[in-house]
Formats: structure tokens, sequence, C-alpha cells
């Protein structure tokens, strides 16, 4: 079955701090969330998202969740991104997908996130639950995989876009993908850039060293902390190898430091980047210096993410345009 209009929410909440190991279940779901927010919209699904940022205790949180799902109008389907926990293990543990009513698409769902490497632990029937018994639509919670679990904490890092597109591809079914109006640029920018593509950065860009940093982000920090892997890619030591390359979308262009300095491009201001043969644009952060032209005579390198979510590839053409002031 394809749902038209799903509302998702992650697990617990900024105040109210879900399992931890070696990743934070908080962190993880809200990526999770939005990626799979944006996978469905481009497969034409009508996505509403929420992360609670104000509950102080755990049935205040629950709650919080329940009311923004039952205040969304008329919707198919209800989700709640978790992580599951038991005990810190190198050992696989799995995933699963717990339900009241929708046995079916909870079995499917647990396939798909399954199918990339995970142990299917497979639906799982709660009726315990506040989030499965309380909002009005059919709902299903997801345990995408253990955070104390070495092994599926290492099988998340590099199949995060692959689980999400799995899901996406789960809910939508064979929704036609209707590519969404190019957005005009607006204002005066301080660098504007049209050419080919590339794609780099994290532990599979062995492009780089493994002890390569970036050109201006040169430690982790509160600030910067969004580009990066919680955990240190094995066998490696720099930034560059570290960027969360298959879940946030950044870039590379060659910068004129005169008019954007590198204290600005470390900033949270962000690039609008274009597929000009599709028309569909997208937020990046700036993340490095690059490409260098006269060994590849490309414009930009960009992370996976992005070129996924803009439908690029390999020496096709792009659009760039920092700082993007729009909405």
């Amino acid at each position: 079955m394809a749902y038209s209009r799903i509302c998702i929410s992650s697990g617990h909440g900024l105040k109210v701090r879900g399992a931890s190991g070696f990743i934070d279940e908080v962190d993880e779901a809200r990526l999770v969330v939005e990626k799979l927010a944006g996978d469905l919209t481009l497969r034409g699904v009508e996505v509403q998202t929420f992360h609670d940022d104000t509950s102080t205790n755990q049935d205040q949180n629950l709650k919080t969740i329940v009311n923004w799902h039952n205040s969304r109008g008329p919707h198919d389907l209800d989700i709640s991104v978790h992580f599951n926990a038991y005990e810190k293990t190198t050992k696989p543990m799995g995933t699963e997908v717990l339900y009241v009513s929708k046995g079916d698409l909870a079995a499917d769902l647990s396939d798909a996130i399954a199918a990339v490497g995970f142990i299917d632990r497979g639906p799982k029937y709660r009726d315990n639950l506040y989030f499965l018994n309380k909002t009005n639509a059919p709902a299903v919670l997801l345990e995408v995989c253990f955070v104390d679990s070495e092994e599926d904490c290492r099988i998340y890092a590099d199949e995060f876009d692959q689980i999400c597109a799995n899901l996406a591809d789960c809910l939508a079914g064979d929704t036609v993908v209707v590519p969404p109006e190019p957005i005009p640029p607006e204002g005066d920018y301080l660098f504007e850039a049209i050419g080919t593509c590339s794609w780099f950065g994290g532990p599979d860009d062995t492009g780089v060293s493994a002890s390569e940093g970036l050109a201006f982000h040169f430690e982790i920090n509160p600030a910067n902390q969004h580009l990066f892997l919680p955990l240190v890619p094995t066998g490696t030591s720099g930034l560059a190898r570290r960027l969360n390359a298959k879940a946030v979308n950044y870039i590379a262009c060659r910068w004129d430091y005169a008019n954007t300095p590198k204290d600005m491009l470390a900033t949270d201001l962000m690039a609008l980047v274009t597929n000009p043969r599709t028309g569909r644009s997208t937020c990046a952060y700036p993340a490095d210096w690059g490409p260098h032209e006269e060994k590849t005579g490309r414009a930009a390198d960009l992370s996976p993410a992005l070129m996924q979510d803009l439908g690029l590839k390999t020496d096709d053409i792009v659009e760039v345009v920092y700082p993007w002031m729009g909405d």
C-alpha cells in the first residue's frame, strides 16, 4: 500500500534524552526523520515532521509528540523513529518495527531496514506503548538498530542513505516522482559557480589521505558537529574522512577568500545548489575548498547525500550561489 500523507516524529526529545552508546538515539532519530521525509517528498508523498525541543520529562514528552501528530489534520500514517538498546556489545543485534494495528506494514518496514545487512527481528506487536495507542491515525514505531551494538552502528553509518531510501520506497510504493520547480535565486551573492561536479568526503573517499583535514573546519565544535560522523572511522584521523557524507548536504567550491573568508564559510550560512537539468535545488553547508580546477576541471565537489538529493552523478552540471538568504 502507498501512503500519500505521513507524519513522522523523532523519539524522545532535546531535553528528554533516549538511549546512548556508540551513537545517540535522539541525535540519530532526528537525522533519519529529516532524511526519510526528504526521500518521501521526492517520491510525491506529503510529509510533516516534528522534534520535541520543549518537554522536560517523559510523560510530557509522550503527550507533546502524540498531540502534535493528532493536530496535523487528516493523514494516512504516523511514524515514530527510535533506536534500540540492550547492553554494550560488538555483536550485531538488528532492527524491528513495533505496531498495534499495522502488522503487515511493520513487517515490510523491518524487511526494508534489514535489507542493508541488519538482523531482521521483524514486526513486534506492542499494546502498551503510548504512541501506538494514542495517535488517531494508524501508527508504527521504528527501532532502526541498537545504539550499543558496535556492528549495528557500523552498518547504520555505512548504509544511512540506503536505509532511508528503502523505507521511502516501502511507504511510497509506485508513486511517480515529479521534479520540483527550480528555486529562483534572490538577492546579491558573494560567490557564484557553474560547472561539472563530483563527490568527496567521508570514510569511503580514499582519494584523500586518512589524516587529511579541511580548509576552514579545523576541529569539531558545537557550531559544526552536524557535518561529522559521531565516531572516528577506523584507521583515520583527519576531518575529511569523518564528514557524514551519506547524511549531510555539504559542498566544496573554489571559494574566493577575499569575498567569502574562511571564518564566514565556517558559519551556518549555506549555499544554494541547483541541478539545472531538473531544476531541483537545495541548500548545503560549505565544508572545504576545492576541487583543483587544473586537475579535474570541475566547479564543485558535493557530498554523496547532496548528489542523491539533487539527482546528480559525477561530471553532471551544477550551479552554486553563496550565501543563500532565501526562505
